[in-house]
């Protein structure tokens, strides 16, 4: 009999709609305050509870923050905590899309956007650069000698998929199940026996595509291969969502597209929410929700199926091992994916933007040394330093 878990669901799925309302920052962010706020501040998850989430959430395709969002909500509430986890953690960043989609319909674009993703944009650096240092000292270990010789070689995945990930731009599945298999067998070797079978996650496959059905019907597949086949954080989709929106498609312009992300980052909640976003500007509210739906409900499905099975077989020594080689990795591709967001943020045309570099800085030393600040306040005033800077 599992025990009783020390906090209501009501309480969770209120924390899940503020965090979707308030938390800034993409995956990285995201995935950065679910461990401060319910596995250091109100304990009720665990270390395990959430490495074993985060490398669920990493394995399997679709946004990094919606599914831990889902897995954590299923930890103690099972079908009906990982659903209404997953609806808080969504909802608050979807009607605030579909707000900036109808007004940028209305208005015919948003030129404000620019001088607000200005400040923005620089802050949301400063915000990932912390919340990855933090998963990293807690997931490896300290950034001291100790720790890097006994932790060596999670340091190593953690080194190889940073790399990897910088020079891809892209979060590689195959580079987190080797590191795993590979830890796995030099600290629990498995024993092989004739009467057990490996688990298998099968991934379902969606795969079809007529150009003669209406626009709905279009979006709901392309998006639907957007959220079942498109590992990693926001960063990774991002891709493949200009290429099927643009290029293929021709729904949006560069401009229009370029304007998309843009909502995304100065949105709290997941950077895929875009998608609601894109979807208004194509075909209205009924575009916004089918893209939506399309998008998160393969990553809730990904989620809630393997969950069960993840759960047991995690306390195996052989498969904690391999979680934990998986986990060093998976932190490892996120400090890559902060690299590049923030060489995209704080360089333009191989010079370097020393006002946002400054304000990155600053959010950086806000973080560390007024820790009663918190993130949205930074944002608010970096959206409104922003437009000052572009004003004068």
């Amino acid at each position: 009999m599992e025990p009783t878990p020390s906090y209501s669901l009501s309480a969770l799925i209120k924390y899940f709609l503020k965090l979707g309302s308030t938390g800034f920052g993409g995956p990285v962010a995201l995935v950065g305050y679910m461990h401060k706020d319910l596995v250091e501040n109100k304990t009720w998850i665990s270390e395990d509870e959430y490495k074993q989430g985060l490398t669920l959430a990493q394995l399997a395709p679709g946004p990094l923050a919606a599914q831990l969002s889902i897995y954590l909500g299923y930890v103690h509430y099972r079908i009906i905590g990982a659903t209404l986890t997953g609806i808080a953690f969504i909802l608050p960043s979807f009607i605030m899309v579909v707000l900036l989609g109808i007004a940028y319909k209305l208005f015919g674009g948003l030129p404000w956007m620019n001088a607000v993703f200005y400040g923005v944009g620089a802050a949301v650096i400063g915000i990932i650069v912390i919340s990855s240092y933090k998963l990293t000292v807690k997931s490896i270990g300290k950034f001291n000698w100790q720790s890097f010789k006994t932790n060596w070689l999670l340091w190593l995945f953690f080194i190889a998929a940073a790399t990897v990930t910088f020079i891809t731009e892209q979060e590689n599945v195959l580079v987190f199940i080797a590191a795993g298999a590979l830890y796995m067998f030099v600290k629990a070797p498995p024993k092989i026996t004739g009467n057990k079978l490996a688990n298998t996650f099968v991934l379902l496959q969606i795969g079809f595509w007529d150009f003669q059905y209406s626009t709905l019907q279009k979006i709901a597949i392309f998006f639907t291969k957007a959220g079942a086949f498109v590992f990693g954080s926001g960063l990774a989709i991002v891709p493949f969502l200009h290429s099927g929106v643009v290029v293929e498609n021709h729904w949006l312009t560069e401009q229009q597209f370029l304007d998309a992300v843009a909502v995304a980052m100065i949105t709290p909640g997941p950077v895929v929410i875009t998608v609601g976003f894109i979807g208004y500007l194509v075909a209205g509210f009924p575009g916004a929700c089918v893209a939506a739906l399309a998008t998160f409900l393969p990553c809730y499905l990904f989620t809630i199926i393997p969950a069960p099975y993840f759960n047991k077989i995690a306390k195996n020594k052989p498969v904690k091992a391999f979680v934990d080689g998986i986990t060093a990795a998976v932190v490892g591709a996120l400090v890559g994916a902060v690299i590049i967001i923030a060489q995209r943020t704080l360089i333009h045309n191989n010079s370097i933007n020393f006002v946002a570099v400054a304000i990155a800085v600053c959010t950086i030393a806000v973080l560390l040394y007024a820790k009663k600040i918190q993130e949205p306040y930074i944002i608010a005033v970096a959206a409104v330093l922003g437009i000052l800077l572009k004003m004068f």
